[in-house]
């Protein structure tokens, strides 16, 4: 390697996959170069989650980071953990300061078939990475009062509406989104269309929010027909906008082989609903890709906290490290294919198929177990387990 990665650590189950998979899989065949950032919430919470910042920071300066699943802490976790605060989420901090599109794949196996039966090919989500409600300010009212919309223009100017006269106790949030953003994820959707030669839908809730929602499904509408339009009919792939509930309705009755845009907060539910329906939450890849041109490889999927506490009795656990492992391999590639080191990017290659030929060969966690077809009988490992199986068919 010439280039590090940006090597961000997170917490719990995944903390310790993360660890089995770098000695299993890659110190032992790559001289591997990465700057290490520990995202592991002690670690934040240490730091005034500084070092969330910095991680972010690194990956604009290197281009390509690696990125552990964390923990977004909720009222429990700030008692478990004795927090001072309740820290955002990481990959909101993380995206706000990239930008950008997610684009999460399901990793497709033999013997493993979709739920919905009709799914014959891979249905990719692009999620929007920037603002909304992972940025949002949130307020607890607690007394009847009046809570205001107000902007205040650079010139003095004051915009003011009423939200609400509560008249009892509730809550209030306030989130945001910039055009330039906007159009960066709708640039990002229609090149990865372009580059994937797959047709792109794209869905928001414009009949009830005629502003927010609304300026995204206009954004995407003008760049479509002024940049794009000719090289998708050149290409003989489609764009189509339609609203959310329709496409949910529409992606169950497809064949797959699409790509689905969604905002922020749809993409981080309907990626977890698409990735299960193919089989699970850990057979799904992600990665973060800004519109500087850098790339943030991450699991899909959270801690696998019940996994940890079990692991934590010295109970033995099969927890699914595959999107954690396409998380490293994703990353090793595109680190391959930046520095011009062909045999980085076909060793990362050689390594995604050793994983999904190992799970073809029957050998597999216990989360595939019971979604098991194929010819060879099922054999439950343990995480650690399956990462040596891989190893030796590698």
């Amino acid at each position: 390697m010439k280039t590090p990665l940006v090597e961000m650590d997170g917490d719990e189950m995944t903390r310790i996959l993360w660890r089995q998979i770098k000695e299993e899989l890659l110190e032992p065949y790559i001289a591997l170069k990465t700057e290490y950032y520990d995202l592991g919430l002690p670690r934040r919470e240490e730091t005034g989650d500084q070092v969330t910042i910095d991680a972010a920071q690194a990956t604009r300066k290197y281009g390509v980071a690696v990125k552990c699943a964390t923990i977004t802490p909720n009222a429990q976790r700030v008692e478990e953990y004795k927090l001072s605060q309740m820290w955002k989420s990481p990959n909101g901090t993380i995206r706000a300061i990239l930008d950008g599109t997610v684009f999460r794949a399901p990793i497709m196996v033999r013997g493993i078939n979709p739920v919905v039966k009709n799914w014959e090919k891979p249905i990719t989500i692009a999620r929007h990475a920037f603002g909304d409600v992972y940025r949002a300010t949130e307020y607890r009212v607690a007394s009847p009062g009046r809570a205001e919309l107000v902007f205040t223009a650079e010139d003095g100017t004051e915009c003011r509406q009423t939200i609400q006269d509560f008249d009892s106790p509730g809550v209030l949030q306030g989130q945001f989104n910039l055009d330039r953003s906007i159009a960066s994820f709708a640039r990002s959707c229609f090149q990865y269309a372009l580059d994937t030669k797959q047709d792109l839908w794209f869905a928001t809730k414009d009949t009830i929010s005629k502003q927010y929602d609304h300026t995204f499904k206009d954004l995407f509408a003008e760049i479509f027909e002024r940049e794009y339009r000719a090289k998708f009919e050149a290409c003989g792939i489609t764009y189509f906008y339609t609203l959310i509930d329709d496409a949910v309705a529409r992606v169950i009755r497809s064949r797959g082989g699409f790509i689905w845009a969604c905002k922020n907060y749809d993409g981080d539910v309907m990626s977890d609903m698409v990735s299960t329906a193919f089989g699970s939450l850990a057979m799904m890849t992600s990665v973060l890709v800004s519109p500087e041109g850098n790339y943030e490889y991450e699991a899909a999927h959270g801690t696998v906290t019940q996994h940890y506490y079990r692991h934590l009795r010295g109970e033995e656990v099969s927890t699914n490290p595959m999107a954690t492992l396409f998380a490293w391999t994703g990353a090793l590639a595109k680190r391959g294919e930046l520095d011009g080191i062909s045999q980085l990017t076909a060793f990362a290659q050689k390594l995604e198929r050793a994983a999904i030929d190992t799970i073809e060969s029957g050998v597999m966690t216990g989360d595939l177990v019971g979604l098991w077809e194929g010819e060879a009988p099922a054999q439950k490992v343990t995480g650690l387990e399956f990462l040596r199986a891989i190893r030796a068919r590698l």
